[in-house]
């Protein structure tokens, strides 16, 4: 059975500074999916797997709590 991707979560609250995919994407393990800034530093999120963008949940300059689904992957 195909492992199902997880979602991509905030892992703290902060701001949304780009968005680097968009829905329909393919990606790789380790590709830098989103910028988050948190706490003055810049995170990159990275996929966790390989996947399919299959919707993003945020637009750019937003601010999320910790836990939101930023990014569904397929």
């Amino acid at each position: 059975a195909l492992k199902k991707a997880e979602p991509i979560k905030a892992p703290m609250p902060g701001m949304v500074l780009k968005i680097l995919v968009e829905p329909g994407q393919k990606i790789a393990k380790g590709d830098g999916l989103l910028i988050l800034e948190a706490m003055k530093m810049e995170n990159v999120l990275k996929a966790g797997a390989d996947a399919t963008v299959k919707s993003i949940n945020v637009s750019e300059r937003t601010a999320v709590e910790k836990g939101a689904v930023l990014i569904e992957l397929e």
